[in-house]
């Protein structure tokens, strides 16, 4: 009877670690997914202020400078069920403007344009990495709360499910590539 129940203690001990260790794994795959999100957010807003500091500066030609301006605007200021398709307007305004290179020659001849533009290339080169790092870590921690240990235990309590940042974000051929090189 004492062995039985040694096995019995033994075997609840063995579930319990596993539970608690699973539980820990999924409460820091959220943890990541909030710090890849505050990345991807930041360098979201960094895109969006490059670009109106570009717009407004004056070495643009109008119809540019309006479209680049409106488009940087309206994802600094969207609200978050409309965030994705805002950032996604950017990626294409970007691309129209920039697509071709005798646009971006405009930017660095201007003065103080060489540094816009290297400015705006990172931003823009910045911006598929860190949704890449954010959905990365959706899709881990949506694997791990589809087993059905996580489920049955409710082991990610009243934390939402996790959803990616699905955006258009191809950069225009003229800032993809690193200016001056």
């Amino acid at each position: 009877m004492t062995v039985t129940l040694i096995w019995i203690v033994v075997a609840l001990v063995a579930i319990g670690l596993y539970l608690s260790w699973t539980a820990g794994r999924l409460d820091r795959l959220h943890t990541r997914i909030d710090a890849a999100r505050a990345a991807l957010d930041a360098q979201l807003l960094r895109r969006a202020s490059v670009t109106q500091e570009l717009a407004t500066s004056g070495v643009l030609d109008p119809a540019a400078s309006i479209v680049l301006y409106e488009a940087a605007h309206a994802a600094r200021q969207a609200e978050e069920e409309h965030r994705e398709v805002a950032e996604s307007e950017l990626s294409q305004a970007l691309r129209a403007v920039f697509g071709e290179p005798a646009q971006m020659e405009a930017v660095r001849e201007a003065p103080g344009g060489v540094e816009a533009a290297e400015e705006l290339a990172q931003a823009v080169r910045r911006v598929p990495m860190a949704r890449r790092f954010h959905n990365d870590a959706v899709r881990a921690a949506r694997a791990l709360r589809r087993h059905r240990t996580v489920r049955w235990f409710r082991l990610a309590g009243h934390a939402p499910f996790p959803l990616a940042f699905e955006m258009d974000d191809e950069p225009p051929t003229a800032l993809a590539d690193r200016p001056g090189t």
